[in-house]
């Protein structure tokens, strides 16, 4: 198996795993969390976070060596669209995962993460904002494939 196919095989695993990570978050989150479901969200999120680097280093790999070749992809517009919603998804992920980063002092003790209905909403868009993305990007790298100047 050559490293052009691993390398795009973990791209599109990595990308699937965020999405799943995202998806647990989203379905695990409410008003009232036991302390394993909390645990189930911070360990969400770690996944999602290694696997979003992943999704990126593999993504550059893909740009510079074992893709179309960087010319191809920097004169591509919907390179350039599909990199502003990745990092779109990026910037919409850093208060969700702040938030679950504060959780852990508690959960170390035993006490599950009381959660106020406005911030429960906030972090239920702010996913659902991301999933959107994650929903988008790969319709934006088929069309980016398929396009011809």
């Amino acid at each position: 198996m050559s490293v052009n196919i691993i390398v795009a095989y973990l791209h599109y695993l990595s990308l699937m795993l965020s999405f799943t990570a995202l998806t647990l978050e989203a379905f695990i989150l409410k008003m009232e969390l036991s302390l394993q479901d909390a645990w189930k969200i911070v360990i969400a999120d770690v996944v999602y976070g290694i696997s979003v680097v992943s999704l990126l280093a593999t993504g550059v790999l893909r740009v510079l060596y074992f893709g179309k070749g960087a010319d191809y992809y920097l004169h591509n517009p919907f390179f350039y669209i599909k990199l502003s919603i990745f990092l779109v998804v990026g910037l919409l992920s850093i208060y969700p995962t702040i938030s679950f980063i504060k959780w852990i002092k508690d959960l170390q003790q035993n006490q599950a993460p009381q959660l106020e209905e406005v911030k429960l909403n906030r972090l239920l868009w702010l996913i659902r904002g991301e999933l959107i993305g994650f929903v988008l990007i790969p319709l934006l790298a088929a069309t980016m494939a398929r396009y011809s100047p």
